[in-house]
């Protein structure tokens, strides 16, 4: 993980909210008033969980930003909700829960994009 400050991001950027890692999908910055700093409240979507997450903050405050490894990797099989892919650069392989939006596409043999963050791997994209 890294840091950044908060009214460095801007809608689109990736965050960590109560732990999770976060799309900026939303920002608000209120001004300075007689008794403190500027605050920023940021809205953000899991991206494993697809859930709204808020947070408050003042604008100057430091927050964690995931690192995201994005990869290559070929389907070796398929089994209900569960693929199991072969990495394309290192050939190492490993199961993944198929999204949603993927189940009924993914067969043995195709190339998909996946992120990794923090120990934990997503499925992006069909090559």
């Amino acid at each position: 993980m890294t840091s950044a400050t908060i009214k460095d991001l801007k809608p689109g950027n990736f965050v960590m909210i109560d732990g999770e890692p976060c799309k900026v999908v939303g920002f608000a910055k209120s001004k300075p008033g007689k008794h403190g700093a500027a605050k920023v409240r940021l809205e953000g979507m899991g991206i494993f969980d697809n859930r709204r997450r808020f947070l408050l903050k003042p604008a100057s405050a430091d927050v964690e930003v995931p690192e995201i490894d994005k990869r290559a990797a070929q389907v070796i099989s398929v089994q209900g909700d569960i693929a199991q892919l072969m990495d394309l650069t290192d050939y190492a392989t490993f199961d993944v829960s198929i999204p949603e939006e993927f189940k009924g596409k993914l067969e043995a043999g195709r190339d998909v994009l996946y992120w990794k963050i923090g120990g934990r791997l997503l499925i992006k994209e069909l090559r």
